[in-house]
């Protein structure tokens, strides 16, 4: 009699799922925003990809698209495996990827969108600096870039951002809510400029780059 592995095997794989708080409260939200930007059987690089959960909320949503999730950290890409598992090959298995690493891009290329969603505030400036500067080789010239995450915006900052920034700053000092024209500006001279600005729930925003796009960052 053979042994039958694969339900147990799949069951193990179900409990190494993570689940956020912050991603239950605003994947849907992204969802909306993100999903009709992608076209038709589009390849989606993330960056940073957390517990899986946005990814797995986009293929929800769109079957035909296919998601490569990255994070530095191992129970992170764990938990990607998992979800992974749900969706037959579309979502791939994790690359252990750290944007302060030389060559961290070596071999990506020929994707429709570089997502990054809750990253760049909990990072080193250097993250999106790099992010920027390759992006223009990751992405498909009529490709996209898309941001999610608190910014400064001068006086018009919500306190709510101000008081994070503050508590980010005591837990690191490379971290920090950035300042959007910075972010604007250094995305601009990646090449990409700003296309849509939507405001999102708890004082975030989504932000869309494409490249050699007119500037017009409205929602």
């Amino acid at each position: 009699m053979s042994d039958h592995p694969t339900a147990p095997v799949s069951k193990r794989m179900q409990a190494l799922k993570l689940y956020s708080p912050s991603a239950a409260r605003n994947r849907q939200a992204i969802c909306d925003v993100l999903e009709p930007r992608l076209p038709q059987d589009a390849r989606v690089l993330e960056i940073g990809s957390g517990t899986g959960e946005h990814a797995a909320t986009l293929l929800e949503a769109r079957p035909d698209i296919f998601w490569q999730p990255t994070d530095p950290d191992p129970e992170y890409r764990s938990s990607q495996t998992a979800w992974a598992q749900d969706f037959n090959g579309r979502m791939a298995q994790p690359l252990e990827l750290d944007l302060c690493d030389p060559g961290w891009d070596n071999d990506l290329e020929g994707f429709d969108a570089l997502v990054c969603i809750n990253v760049i505030h909990i990072s080193p400036i250097t993250v999106l600096n790099a992010l920027a500067a390759r992006a223009a080789s990751i992405v498909k010239p009529d490709g996209l870039v898309f941001l999610y995450g608190p910014y400064k915006e001068g006086e018009k900052t919500a306190p709510s951002n101000l008081d994070f920034d503050r508590s980010l700053k005591s837990r690191n000092p490379q971290w920090g809510v950035r300042d959007l024209d910075l972010v604007i500006r250094t995305l601009g001279e990646g090449g990409f400029a700003a296309l849509t600005r939507t405001d999102m729930p708890a004082n975030n925003l989504s932000l869309i780059f494409q490249p050699g796009v007119p500037s017009n960052a409205s929602s």
